[in-house]
């Protein structure tokens, strides 16, 4: 499979999307709201004879600058108003977002979740382009791992991808360089009379879907509403500490598959089925009750055409799906998760309070900007904790020849909540990253641990040494 496109040079300032606007704003000191990836590297493989080895922090610096959208930072526009837009920053400066911590390397795994964890809790500075990058060294062996923070409002999972795709050996290559930003002056947003006309005209059509997708959001979180006595708050829901924790587990991807095979539906329902079977063992290992309703999770869903650019803004809605905690038998989780999912599809990503994305999309800034305090507690009315899935190529990565052994996405927490669960398939392994709140989940080790265990029940050991057959 080729590697998926890169990200598009942008030509002049753009304003932020709503959705976009609507990550920014929502952002807190105890909430910050960037995604992450830890990736881990093997060592560097030894270079020619009278050659030295490639300094890795400055081929990430180098390759980073080239990258079009991280030199771009989010200023205020005077139209529309409440608005913002992403400008070239005309003194970016890469060292300001690259740098290297050398870790003690008895236990190299542990020692960057631990840090990877301290370094996510940190908002990115504001004022820059939104994103910072780690290099993370002092493993015995040399391998080596790059922490990657971007802001939401920079980016959704696929676009995560193509930004952070440019670090690669595979994709840098075929990279053209970095152009010089050229500033745009204020007043170039400042819209003549027919854009006036044009921008009152699709504020009237939007009206429709906004009520539509409204109505549809406040009807699922009603439901939603009447259920939060019996909801699982001791442990999905906490205040936050502005706290994180990191754990980390990998599943083989030919033991997913061959569930898939057997019982139909997808790769990804068997995966939100092992989820919901982790969360079932660690409640009990937790020695707390089994809660009176199933934890509801928020599924995103991409609404980008497979292979086509990544193109600007965010571009998410979300589906809807009620964690079966309470099954006790494995094969009927997955069964439930799979007729869940199919109503889903079916019904579209238009219906059901996953569709908040959509509704955000018909507000205007202001009320993105004024309405982000109200907006930012509401994520507990409409689910308990997030699980995504992150592509990634399938294609063999690497970094100055260095190999992509695992990289383990991370998605934010809503407020309110304790819990978000990544996973993303590489290198015929699903490498699933748990972000939680240090304090709420000081346990998330066990949790992590658990993700092997169901996935042994519903594809006992015993059998792994089948031969497996081509995927369709």
């Amino acid at each position: 499979m080729a590697p998926r496109p890169q990200e598009p040079e942008p030509q002049e300032p753009e304003l932020l999307a709503p959705l976009d606007l609507a990550f920014w704003h929502l952002e807190s000191p105890t909430h910050p709201l960037h995604l992450g990836a830890l990736a881990h590297f093997g060592p560097l493989p030894a270079p020619p004879p009278g050659h030295e080895p490639p300094d890795v922090l400055e081929l990430l610096a180098r390759r980073a600058a080239a990258v079009p959208r991280l030199r771009m930072r989010v200023r205020d526009v005077l139209f529309p108003v409440g608005g913002a837009a992403w400008s070239a920053d005309p003194d970016f400066d890469v060292r300001h977002h690259v740098r290297e911590i050398t870790l003690p390397g008895a236990d190299f795994p542990a020692e960057t979740a631990r840090l990877a964890a301290e370094l996510m809790e940190r908002p990115v500075e504001r004022g820059l382009p939104p994103w910072e990058m780690y290099l993370l060294t002092g493993a015995p062996d040399g391998s080596f791992a790059v922490l990657v923070k971007l802001h939401h409002a920079l980016a959704d999972g696929m676009r995560a991808v193509a930004i952070g795709a440019g670090i690669f050996d595979e994709i840098a290559a075929g990279r053209r360089p970095a152009r010089r930003p050229r500033p745009v002056p204020p007043r170039s947003w400042l819209p003549g009379p027919g854009r006036l006309l044009d921008l009152a005209r699709d504020r009237l059509g939007d009206l429709g879907r906004a009520v539509e997708v409204g109505a549809s959001v406040v009807g699922a979180s009603v439901v939603r509403a009447g259920r939060l006595d019996g909801s699982p708050a001791a442990a999905l829901a906490a205040e936050s500490s502005g706290t994180r924790r990191i754990a980390t587990a990998t599943l083989p991807l030919d033991r997913v598959h061959r569930i898939r095979r057997t019982t139909g539906g997808t790769a990804n329902d068997v995966l939100l089925a092992v989820a919901a079977g982790a969360l079932r063992r660690w409640f009990d290992g937790r020695g707390l009750p089994l809660p009176g309703a199933d934890p509801r999770a928020l599924v995103p869903v991409s609404r980008r055409r497979p292979g086509a650019a990544p193109g600007p803004g965010n571009s998410l809605s979300g589906y809807l799906l009620d964690l079966p905690v309470t099954e006790p038998d494995p094969a009927a989780r997955l069964a439930a998760v799979r007729e869940a999912m199919d109503r889903n599809k079916a019904a579209g990503p238009f219906r059901g309070a996953g569709a908040v994305a959509l509704l955000a999309d018909q507000l205007p800034p202001l009320a993105h900007r004024f309405g982000a305090p109200f907006a930012a507690g509401a994520a507990r009315l409409l689910f308990d904790l997030l699980v995504t899935q992150v592509p990634l190529p399938r294609s063999a990565l690497s970094l100055g020849g260095a190999p992509l052994q695992a990289l383990f996405p991370m998605a934010p927490l809503a407020r309110g909540q304790s819990l978000a669960v990544a996973m993303s398939p590489y290198g015929g392994r699903v490498h699933i990253g748990l972000v939680a709140d240090g304090e709420a989940v000081p346990d998330l080790d066990a949790l992590a641990a658990a993700f092997t265990a169901e996935l042994d029940l519903l594809d006992p050991p015993e059998t792994t040494d089948a031969p497996a057959t081509p995927d369709s």
